[in-house]
């Protein structure tokens, strides 16, 4: 077959992904590289882990919007006492600001009350109660900070370490390093949902591989209707003639593969033989009703209804089957205005479910093995911003997030953030420390796990120095 011919041969091909089981037949004519492994089976690097891992998986909990600290878990007197007051121009002069650039600043004191909580006397707001029962379970990091101050490419620093798009998601870089545990379901996986004040919109280049092999890019699920878009066959598409036009072009590609090693050629074959595998996974995954009546209300879940509480859930079944990195994202946390009332829903409408995600996770003996992450891109100002009642602008000098999870130390706080939570000034948490405090919990030396791109050898943390956070490790 000529090339031109192939490529029109894959073109119409590639339109479909469903596929046929591909390791027996590759094995069958020898055209297996590794028999080993399965195709659909995408592999870590040779060496890692290179650490004691102490997690096998990640779920990250985003709070899209940025979420603010001081209305969840720092408090600070003198906000309070000076509520209403001019803010002082010693913090802010010469700081960027969002949308209050020029305006005159008002300092907004906490509006809602907060509690010690746990035996740790943790300090977490009653926006919040579900976490309130919780304290003992979290480690709270009360002196984040970030780089890039709109939302954009506030998450593509959070999600890639740099505000350059096209750069590989730590979920990418996280299975290209250690592989995926589940040959039934990708390494990686991103769901949504929305409730709260002006749901910023979420590309899905904020879960690519960038210049990783495609294969360790994220795979969107859906919490309702058709789970993954486009692995069920078309109408009218038997499994026979699947089978028969997939395995042309497994042996077409195989034959490629061989001759010229690019890996974008083994991504489309593990591609593939996940997206069949999926055809039988999926289903199995998404049917709930194998879930006791007293873990649906321990979430607040509906199944298929797209909410955060069942997107909750579907990560602990993730979990429990082999995804290496899951990936929650809440849209509706930007509360410019009406904070108090938005906060009431976005609260209403997480904090539970993230209660019993945890608690769950706990019960079944998962928790000491993953790492679960929440928070925002960034936090919320000091300052007053009132468009429909008082409101917050966007802010990356400091915030709060917070970790749980096996080799996390439970029930502490570790930071803080100065008199009014302007600016973080003790034990500071770059996010490229959070990705490397993530990595070495996975078992990696984050200042070797590169990848060779246009001559330099690319870091998930960057080039400036990223440190580990120890002091919250156990």
């Amino acid at each position: 077959m000529s090339d031109q011919n192939r490529r029109a041969f894959l073109g119409q091909a590639g339109l479909s992904l469903g596929a046929a089981s591909l390791s027996s037949l590759l094995a069958r004519d020898g055209l297996a590289a590794d028999a080993a492994t399965p195709i659909g089976l995408p592999p870590g690097r040779d060496g890692l882990p290179d650490l004691p891992a102490k997690v096998k998986r990640v779920i990250f909990l985003c709070m899209a919007g940025g979420p603010s600290h001081l209305e969840t878990f720092d408090y600070k007197e003198e906000l309070n006492r000076l509520d209403g007051q001019p803010m002082p121009s010693s913090f802010t002069q010469g700081q960027p600001i969002a949308q209050l650039a020029g305006q005159a600043l008002k300092v907004q004191g906490h509006l809602t009350k907060f509690q010690k909580c746990g035996q740790s006397g943790q300090t977490i707001s009653d926006f919040l109660p579900w976490h309130q029962k919780m304290a003992d379970d979290i480690c709270i990091m009360k002196s984040m900070v970030t780089e890039q101050i709109n939302h954009d490419p506030a998450h593509t620093f959070m999600n890639t370490g740099t505000a350059i798009s096209g750069r590989p998601s730590m979920g990418s870089w996280v299975t290209y390093g250690l592989g995926s545990q589940s040959d039934e379901l990708p390494g990686f996986v991103v769901m949504t949902s929305v409730g709260g004040r002006n749901p910023q919109p979420i590309a899905s280049r904020q879960w690519s591989s960038g210049f990783l092999p495609s294969q360790y890019q994220g795979v969107e699920f859906s919490g309702s209707g058709q789970p993954v878009h486009y692995v069920a066959p078309p109408p009218g598409v038997d499994v026979a003639g699947q089978r028969g036009l997939i395995d042309s072009i497994a042996a077409i590609n195989q034959s490629r593969l061989q001759q010229f090693p690019d890996p974008e050629i083994a991504a489309r074959l593990s591609a593939y033989e996940i997206a069949f595998k999926m055809q039988q996974s999926v289903p199995d995954l998404m049917d709930m009703s194998d879930e006791p009546q007293s873990v649906l209300d321990m979430y607040g879940a509906k199944p298929g209804d797209g909410s955060y509480a069942s997107n909750c859930l579907l990560a602990r079944r993730l979990a429990e089957r082999g995804v290496r990195f899951i990936q929650l994202y809440h849209r509706g946390w930007d509360h410019h205005g009406g904070l108090v009332k938005y906060m009431d829903i976005c609260s209403g409408l997480t904090d539970r479910p993230t209660y019993a995600l945890i608690q769950d996770l706990k019960q079944r003996g998962m928790l000491e093995d993953t790492l679960v992450i929440w928070g925002g891109e960034f936090g919320r100002t000091p300052m007053f911003q009132g468009k429909g009642g008082a409101g917050r602008d966007h802010h990356i000098k400091g915030f709060s997030m917070w970790m749980a999870g096996g080799g996390v130390k439970p029930g502490i706080s570790y930071g803080g953030t100065d008199e009014l939570g302007y600016s973080a000034v003790e034990d500071v948490v770059h996010v490229r420390d959070l990705h490397a405090t993530m990595l070495h919990l996975l078992g990696i030396r984050p200042d070797r796990f590169s990848y060779p791109f246009q001559g330099l050898d690319m870091r998930l943390t960057g080039v400036e120095p990223a440190r580990v956070l120890h002091d919250v490790l156990t």
